[in-house]
């Protein structure tokens, strides 16, 4: 699917997050092995800052725990 300027002027608009950052972070995501430590660390990162929200490194330390044991519900209902 293709995203058009105009998709990502509202993203923006919206999130105050730019194209080449949304574009970076898919990518990563995209091509990125879920299962490497370090490649998660960078995720969590780029969301925290993107989202201006803190995450202590206890909790990036049990998300990264959790996805490695591949323990993330499968339900979304779950997670809530």
């Amino acid at each position: 699917m293709k995203f058009g300027d105009d998709f990502f002027k509202k993203v923006e608009k919206k999130t105050k997050v730019d194209k080449d950052t949304i574009i970076s972070l898919a990518q990563k995501l995209q091509n990125g092995n879920m299962k490497d430590e370090k490649t998660l660390r960078e995720v969590i990162r780029t969301l925290s800052t993107m989202t201006n929200k803190n995450v202590s490194k206890e909790k990036e330390d049990k998300i990264i725990d959790t996805i490695l044991k591949d323990n993330v519900p499968k339900d979304v209902d779950k997670l809530f």
